[in-house]
């Protein structure tokens, strides 16, 4: 009988990874999982820059009652209802949520976290 390989045989020792949790510190993702919680998920939510771009609103739309929270809750939202209609194995689920008045292509990805527990990222079509 044959010895288990594992990925440091096939590749060699890891020099580098770059954890979620140094992602977040950095700010290349910001932890949404507070709200996410409230919206009904029960694992960590994060969103990339270029979500937190559209969920960050500008002092004009600060003017017309847009918040950080509410836009955040509409991404979250939108999701929840994406993920309702895709299929029941699905990890990479595509929605759009409506942003000052236009509609904006996103998705999110179930994958592992940093000690290989599940975590969901959103982002745009142009990020991975």
């Amino acid at each position: 009988m044959t010895q288990r390989q594992t990925t440091d045989d096939i590749f060699g020792e890891v020099i580098y990874s770059y954890t979620r949790a140094q992602a977040i510190e950095d700010g290349v993702l910001a932890d949404a999982s507070k709200m996410a919680r409230e919206a009904g998920f029960r694992i960590p939510v994060a969103i990339s820059t270029g979500v937190l771009g559209y969920v960050t609103p500008t002092e004009a739309q600060k003017k017309n009652g847009q918040s950080y929270d509410g836009r955040l809750w509409d991404v979250l939202n939108m999701l929840l209802y994406g993920i309702r209609q895709a299929e029941v194995d699905a990890n990479h689920v595509p929605f759009s949520v409506k942003m000052s008045g236009r509609w904006v292509k996103m998705y999110a990805v179930v994958g592992p976290g940093d000690q290989a527990e599940p975590v969901i990222t959103i982002m745009l079509p142009n990020e991975d």
